[in-house]
């Protein structure tokens, strides 16, 4: 399942035929702010990333962009950082929105394989980062969820609360991955498919994993 015209269609309207794909759908440790924080910490004014006059344009961009997700998560991540600042997009903002569009340009018809195969099993992978954006301090939580071979279901969306440590934040991460999964195993449940038990949940954190596995008061983590 993909959105190859759509894709090319998105690539035309900005007129990026010609320029070059990207190899990411945003830059490695780019730290995108908004006006208020740099204003914050004392950047100079007259720099050139300035607000755009024509916020709608940005705004228009990321709809598009959100609607491509449905079956490219590869840049989930990415359109959900830039979401973040819809509301006074800067220079750079845009030029990472572009950026994107210029990723999925690399493969137009790239998208998810649905497979037709009979597995009975669900796994979850679920991530988080740490206190990553500038202005809150909050942490992304990245999740995905696959039936046998084929992906039913993926998030990147900033955590609610702020984490005193990355414990916590990837620990939160699998609270998120559980509550989705609740929500599918009662979806397959009525529409009468039968799902394999335990489901696992993977994830990268020996001290996540750790709490989780430990069914008492956690007091003293952080």
């Amino acid at each position: 399942m993909h959105q190859r015209k759509y894709t090319l269609v998105l690539i035309s309207e900005l007129g990026l035929g010609a320029a070059k794909p990207a190899v990411t759908p945003i830059e490695a440790n780019v730290k995108l702010t908004t006006k208020e924080y740099d204003e914050h910490i004392g950047v100079l004014e007259g720099t050139t990333d300035e607000t755009l006059r024509d916020p709608g344009k940005y705004q228009r961009l990321l709809g598009k962009l959100l609607y491509l997700t449905v079956t490219r998560p590869d840049i989930a991540y990415s359109v959900q950082t830039l979401s973040q600042y819809i509301q006074k997009p800067k220079r750079s903002h845009m030029e990472a929105a572009q950026r994107v569009v210029k990723y999925v340009k690399g493969q137009p018809g790239q998208g998810i394989l649905l497979s037709s195969r009979n597995e009975n099993t669900i796994t979850a992978y679920c991530d988080a980062d740490w206190a990553a954006c500038l202005l809150t301090r909050k942490s992304v939580t990245g999740f995905f969820i696959k039936y046998g071979e084929s992906l039913v279901s993926w998030k990147s969306k900033k955590q609610n609360t702020i984490s005193r440590s990355s414990a916590k934040s990837e620990y939160t991460s699998i609270a998120s991955t559980v509550a989705e999964l609740v929500l599918i195993l009662g979806l397959f449940k009525d529409i009468g498919v039968v799902v394999e038990l335990p489901v696992n949940i993977l994830t990268d954190s020996n001290a996540a994993i750790q709490i989780a596995a430990n069914p008492v008061f956690h007091e003293r983590t952080k």
